[in-house]
Formats: structure tokens, C-alpha cells, sequence
């Protein structure tokens, strides 16, 4: 592989396995070419498979050396049901200041007629289609001999429940309101322990495990924590300096811009991105600056603009020293 896995991951070499699902997850999310159009998309999502697959096989053979030295006897897992893995859309909002969601979903429960067996009722005996209630079947020499798939009864007996058709289950329909953390991304799970397919006797509930989705916002982008958007601003207050308001996910925000040029600008305010998640600090909020010129101008505008620009050409060698050495360089001064 061309690339460190911890390098495409995004992870340091003191992460563990944990760490590296969490960062596959919000990275094949991220470049999966069913969700991104970039050229590279397919390249880079066998990029990071690649780097996960080849941590986790690191991880395993160093799970086998460790464990050929442990001699103590290993405890017996109780036996457990099924999990069921959804997905939770969120919207932008909804996962950074966290929220109340309803999920619906279906899942088995033993039959309450059989109580899971799958047997009950009067039994019913059915003719066996292999040596029609015979016995008995002709092999190759045509010599009778017992059938083998009735053992030469002829028939077969059997009690299967009506209700679930003998496979002991049935489905139920599962409302659940759940709280979501702020904070979380793409890619991350919650768990809900023993919300997965029904137990039973000497079997544990299974759990339910939703990963999140967080659905394309209009404004913003989520790259990693940071929030990124574009917003045009007048060429002029860009020129003089002033105030602005910015957008966020928390509010409006004011920001000093500083007098300079009439060019596109990356502004960075630090911890006002994405909230952040446990010991994960919050993103930054990232805006880039489009300057945007005047379209038309009446009157009144027209006139206080020649008076700038005539108070601009009175200090012209500090103002606008391009155009003083131009027309030095052509005679005009």
C-alpha cells in the first residue's frame, strides 16, 4: 500500500481498534462514490478500505501472539438473538445540538401460540409424496426397498403451529423515542442494548445499533468538525473594513473585517464549527469571502463615489501607487 494506514485513516499510531472503525465509518461515508461525484471518489474509498483492512488484520495477528500466552480458561459467552443495524437521518441541526427521534421498525418475537417452538395443535398426518404412503420404493434393479425419506412408514406426522407456520416467530412492530447526543458524525453508532431480535430461553435479547446519517445542508459543509460556507460581501466594505454578520449553526455572529484588498478571503473562527463530542474539541467555522461590485448606482451614489475616488487620487502615490508609476512611466505626470 502506497499510503501509512494510520495516514489515510486520519488516526495516530496510539489509537486502537475503536479508533479506527469510527474514522472508516466518517470516511467511507464521505468518499463512498454512491455519495461522492468527485473523480477520485472510487480511488480514495479503496484507499481507506484498504488502510482499515490492513489495521485490523495487524490487530488480529497481534491478538493471536498475545494470546498463545494466556493459559487462563476462557469465559463461556451466553448465547445471544440476532442485532438489527438501521440507519438515523438527521438533519445538520438535528446532530450538532442533539435531539428526540422516533424509530419504527420490525422485529421477532416467539410465537405465542407454540411459545417458539413451532409445534402445537392437533397433529396432522400428510402421505409421503416420495413412495405415495407406500413404504416402499423400486431402486435400479427394480427390487422393492423402505422408502428413505419416510424411513418406510409412508407417511409423516407432524403438530406445526398455523400461526407463525411452524417457524416458532412472529414479527412485531417496534416504536422507540430516543435521545441523541449533540455532537455526533456521519458514520457514528448509538447502541440500544437488548432492542434487537427478542431472546428467549437462555438467549440474551439482541441489540439495535443506528448509525448516523446526516442529511446535505443548503449552506453549510461538514468536513471533519469544521463548517465550511461561501458568502459574497461587498467589494467596498472589504476595501474600507467594518462589520459583518455571519451564519451559524448557533446563531449570528459578528465579525471586524479588516480594510484590504477587494479578493477572495478564507476567514477562520476558531470553535465556532461543529460542537464537539466528549474530550473532541469543537470544529471551526470557515467562511470564505466572495467580493461581489456594485451592479448600478443612482445619483447620489455615483457622486460619493467620484468624491472617494477624488480624495483617493489627492494621496494617489499611497493610495493607488500602480496607476502614479503608469502614468510616470507614459508621460502623463
Amino acid at each position: 500500500m502506497k499510503n501509512n494506514p494510520y495516514t489515510v485513516l486520519g488516526v495516530s499510531r496510539t489509537a486502537g481498534p475503536a479508533e479506527w472503525k469510527r474514522a472508516y465509518r466518517r470516511l467511507a461515508m464521505r468518499w463512498h462514490p454512491d455519495r461522492n461525484d468527485h473523480p477520485e471518489a472510487t480511488e480514495r474509498f479503496k484507499e481507506i478500505r484498504a488502510a482499515y483492512d490492513q489495521l485490523a488484520a495487524l490487530d488480529s495477528k497481534e491478538e493471536v501472539i498475545s494470546g498463545a500466552h494466556d493459559e487462563a480458561e476462557p469465559e463461556e459467552a451466553a448465547a445471544k438473538a440476532a442485532d438489527i443495524r438501521l440507519n438515523l437521518e438527521l438533519s445538520l441541526e438535528e446532530a450538532a445540538a442533539g435531539c428526540r427521534k422516533n424509530v419504527h421498525y420490525a422485529r421477532g418475537k416467539p410465537c405465542p401460540t407454540c411459545q417458539g417452538s413451532g409445534e402445537a395443535g392437533i397433529s396432522r398426518t400428510t402421505f409421503c409424496a416420495t413412495c405415495h404412503g407406500s413404504g416402499r420404493v423400486r431402486d435400479g434393479q427394480r427390487t422393492l426397498q423402505p422408502c428413505a425419506d419416510c424411513g418406510g412408514r409412508g407417511f409423516f406426522t407432524e403438530r406445526s403451529c398455523r400461526d407463525c407456520g411452524g417457524s416458532g416467530r412472529q414479527t412485531t412492530e417496534v416504536k422507540l423515542k430516543i435521545t441523541v447526543p449533540p455532537g455526533m458524525l456521519p458514520g457514528d453508532e448509538l447502541r440500544l442494548s437488548g432492542q434487537g431480535e427478542a431472546g428467549g430461553q437462555n438467549v440474551l435479547p439482541g441489540d439495535l445499533y443506528l448509525t448516523i446519517i446526516i442529511q446535505a445542508h443548503p449552506l453549510y459543509q461538514l468536513r471533519e468538525r469544521n463548517l465550511h460556507f461561501s458568502m459574497p460581501v461587498s467589494a467596498l466594505a472589504m476595501l474600507a473594513g467594518g462589520d459583518i454578520e455571519l451564519p451559524s449553526l448557533f446563531g449570528r455572529l459578528k465579525h471586524s473585517l479588516e480594510a484590504g484588498a477587494t479578493e477572495i478571503r478564507e476567514l477562520r473562527l476558531l470553535g465556532k464549527g461543529y460542537p464537539g463530542r466528549g474530550k473532541t474539541p469543537a470544529g471551526d467555522l470557515i467562511v470564505s469571502l466572495q467580493p461581489v461590485f456594485p451592479q448600478r448606482l443612482d445619483a447620489r451614489q455615483r457622486k460619493l463615489l467620484l468624491q472617494a475616488n477624488a480624495a483617493l487620487m489627492d494621496k494617489a502615490a499611497e493610495s493607488l501607487p500602480e496607476i502614479v508609476a503608469w502614468r510616470q512611466e507614459n508621460g502623463l505626470s
